[in-house]
């Protein structure tokens, strides 16, 4: 298929952005029309709202020949009487039709207001979901500024497109249509001439005009994006900011982005006036001619002045949705530009996905099992090359190695950020990819080089690693990993705000955090991915002791870059350019006078230094 493709002729931009569109609208559809027989309310909204629709359009359409009436009626010349009413009767005949027309619109929005929110919270639910289950390798390629303003946009277009999809062009055609008909029937076929054509060209105008503008404004979004990827990966990174003093730095990056912006968004504005500007000129210069010729028809006694009053009215109220035709052109090709930029995302595969026959994992024991294990991030790269080994239940296993052999890449297989690429990863004798990625991440438990904690309070934080956990457990866990105390010392205890990525704490605090929410999942596999190398040494010794507790009766691997808080692990692996080059105890292995022994010799030269 792939072969295929690329030696097919690649399709046009419009025929692309068609297809685009129209898999769009066939996206949204089923939102506005749903199958099932407990979505029945959906449909009969969406049925009340067409009625509502065309009661309004009529009302509408029939208001003009109030206002004519009306004038004829206040003729002394030739006073006449309409339905039994005078000229009053009719004035006020004329204002309550308007009052009718507005009434029924905002009764048809409210009645629909339901079906656009629905959407709009699943379709948003629908992204998250989905956001979720893409692959580690999507999530470290795709920036987050970017990837939410897309989210953003998409979402905020289904109401519209929804609603526009049924209140803006059908009745647009449907009122057009009537006013045409009266023209025809009421005075004669050079009037209608005159309004086809206006109409017509002021069609081809404003889709022409639009055409260009969505190309302008799909650079403004482009450059939009950019400003606040550039914005917000700013404030991700406030500490390094400061320490390197470069707000100035920051600031001219961020005014370069929006340099970029203002250039597109000044354009985009230009050719708005532009639009606005030639869709009132060929507005107007119809009505022009139809007002002459209703003047030289009541110059000839053929119309009455109401009748010239009424041609005004018509020539005005159908400009109003012409206008409205060049805004909902614009704003429905700009959802269709953003929800299609939202449905590329949604349709982007999850790299790692459950096999059709997966079956939840049925930890036993936790054994652990890496048979001649060879996985890279780019298969012109390969990290691990042939890595077998097995850690037994309630044993732990340390793996240490210079920056780049492999380590961590261990981990993230485990579980199952990626595949592996050759030999298996089993637990319990079972192969990873052969039971559901939720059953493998419940048996998993990961406390990680660096704590990301979300800007919530302690007791959120904590109460993260079960769902439902009671005040009791959080308190428990919290005391295994010797954070509880610290907590009660502060004024507002467990209800304390960590702040964004949990700043307010420090690299301790949030580890001690970190470990409790490990330790109230209670998973049976415990990976602890280098969890102390970014502390000071007194705060590793502190930890340590936590994680020492947290590991008792389970199976843990500890990637570890310190070699001191790895000498009492039960087996000890080497790893060095993707293979294993040494095994044993800490003992062992320091006997050998190897690989680590001069890792040992290496870092004992750097501690008495310091």
């Amino acid at each position: 298929m792939r072969g295929m493709r690329a030696t097919s002729t690649p399709p046009s931009t419009e025929s692309s952005e068609r297809r685009s569109g129209l898999r769009t609208v066939h996206r949204v559809m089923p939102y506005l029309w749903p199958e099932g027989a407990e979505l029945g309310w959906v449909r009969s909204r969406v049925v009340w709202s067409l009625v509502i629709l065309v009661v309004a359009k009529l009302v509408t359409v029939a208001t003009p020949a109030f206002y004519k009436w009306a004038v004829d009626a206040l003729n002394p010349q030739t006073p006449v009487e309409y339905m039994g009413l005078g000229a009053v009767g009719l004035t006020v005949a004329y204002g309550m039709a308007r009052m009718l027309s507005n009434g029924f619109q905002q009764l048809r929005d409210a009645v629909f207001a339901a079906v656009g929110q629905r959407a709009l919270r699943l379709l948003a639910l629908e992204t998250f979901n989905h956001i979720h289950r893409l692959s580690m390798r999507y999530h470290l390629t795709r920036k987050t500024g970017g990837l939410s303003r897309i989210i953003e946009r998409g979402v905020k277009g289904v109401d519209f497109l929804l609603r526009f999809m049924l209140f803006s062009v059908g009745p647009l055609v449907l009122e057009l249509l009537l006013v045409a008909a009266i023209f025809f029937f009421l005075f004669d076929a050079r009037y209608l001439a005159v309004i086809v054509v206006t109409i017509a060209l002021y069609v081809w105008f404003t889709f022409k005009v639009t055409e260009w503008r969505v190309k302008l404004r799909r650079e403004m979004n482009d450059q939009d994006t950019d400003a606040n990827q550039k914005a917000i990966d700013s404030l991700l990174n406030f500490e390094t900011v400061k320490y390197f003093g470069a707000e100035k730095r920051e600031a001219a990056r961020y005014d370069v982005a929006m340099a970029r912006y203002e250039k597109a968004a000044l354009m985009t504005a230009y050719s708005l006036a532009f639009l606005n500007f030639g869709q009132a000129f060929l507005i107007t210069l119809g009505l022009i001619i139809v007002m002459v010729m209703a003047a030289w028809g009541v110059q000839a006694g053929q119309l009455t002045v109401g009748d010239f009053v009424m041609v005004n009215a018509y020539m005005i109220q159908i400009t109003m949705p012409l206008n409205f035709l060049g805004t909902v052109y614009r704003e429905i090709r700009q959802a269709l530009v953003d929800m299609g930029e939202m449905f590329d995302l949604l349709e982007q595969p999850a790299e790692v996905v459950d096999s059709a026959n997966a079956k939840p994992l049925d930890v036993k024991g936790g054994r652990v099992e890496l048979q001649d294990l060879h996985f890279g991030y780019d298969a012109a790269r390969p990290i691990l090359k042939g890595v077998t080994l097995s850690v037994d239940p309630g044993q732990t296993l340390a793996i240490v190695g210079p920056s780049g052999s492999g380590k961590s890449t261990i981990g993230r297989l485990m579980f199952r950020f990626y595949d592996v690429t050759g030999g298996a990863l089993k637990i319990d004798g079972q192969d990873v990819r052969d039971v559901t990625q939720e059953s493998l991440h419940d048996a998993i438990g990961v406390v990680p080089q660096d704590t990301v904690l979300f800007n919530d309070t302690i007791r959120y934080n904590i109460a993260y690693g079960r769902a439902g956990a009671s005040e009791e457990e959080i308190v428990a866990a919290a005391k295994a990993a010797q954070i509880h105390d610290f907590i009660l010392r502060l004024p507002e205890g467990y209800d304390t705000a960590v702040g964004e990525r949990g700043l307010k704490l420090s690299g301790g605090e949030k580890q001690r955090v970190g470990i409790a929410r490990t330790l109230l999942k209670n998973p049976p596999i415990l990976l602890l991915d280098e969890a102390t190398s970014a502390l000071d040494t007194e705060t590793e010794r502190e930890i340590q002791g936590a994680l020492k507790q947290a590991g008792e009766g389970r199976t843990v691997l500890t990637i570890a870059h310190r070699l001191s808080t790895i000498a009492d692990a039960d087996r000890i692996i080497v790893l060095e350019e993707g293979v294993i080059v040494e095994e044993g105890t800490h003992e062992v292995l320091l006997a050998k006078k190897g690989r680590y022994h001069s890792l040992w010799q290496k870092q004992a030269a750097e501690r008495d230094a310091a």
